[in-house]
């Protein structure tokens, strides 16, 4: 399993912040979450991902007690 912490406008789809999901590919991460969550559909594909603060493409593993940060894009600053 991994921690899934949503952020912004992720956690709002989401509706929560965190969870844990089954650790995998991204591509397999992003279908679960996908899958609970089908209101983050519209923006988990503008979304970065990032396994112990590394990003992670859609082949790359998120392994088994990895948090994986699921980060909307920010404006301002």
């Amino acid at each position: 399993m991994i921690t899934v912490r949503y952020f912004a406008a992720a956690a709002e789809a989401a509706g929560r912040d965190d969870e844990q999901v089954p650790a995998g590919s991204g591509d397999a991460v992003r279908a679960a979450l996908l899958t609970r969550h089908p209101a983050l559909e519209p923006i988990l594909g503008r979304c970065a991902l990032l396994a112990d603060g590394r990003r992670v493409g859609a082949s790359d593993d998120v392994p088994a007690g990895a948090t994986l940060d699921v980060l909307p894009p920010f404006a301002g600053g």
